[in-house]
């Protein structure tokens, strides 16, 4: 079993940019794949981006070009780096780790981002 604890959410201002992390513990970091969801109020959670140990990634198309997802595999950490960021943006974002062979799915407890137009 993995824990996850994001840090870094907070309010920015319409354009700017913010960091989230995600620290995981507890388990061996390269059997999973890690992620990151978000959701808004009254919406679904949905995909924002993800990330193999080998380091191939997936974006949601209306993130493509203005966040950035990496991970350090020696610290077994994931960063969200989010730019332009716009006031649709803003929801709670969740980490998440996927296990490559079980499909188990872990959850951070989420981190505030909001977006001021």
């Amino acid at each position: 079993q993995v824990q996850l604890v994001e840090s870094g959410g907070g309010l920015v201002q319409f354009g700017g940019s913010l960091r989230v992390s995600c620290a995981a513990s507890g388990s061996i970091f390269s059997l999973y794949t890690m992620g990151w969801y978000r959701q808004a109020p009254r919406k679904q959670r949905d995909l924002v981006a993800e990330i193999t140990f080998g380091g191939r990634t997936n974006y949601a198309d209306s993130v493509k070009g203005r966040f950035t997802i990496s991970r350090d595999n020696a610290k077994g950490t994931v960063y969200l780096q989010m730019n332009s960021l716009k006031p649709e943006d803003t929801a709670v974002y969740y980490c998440n780790a996927r296990h490559i062979k079980a499909g188990t799915d872990y959850w951070g407890q989420g981190t505030q981002v909001t977006v001021s137009s």
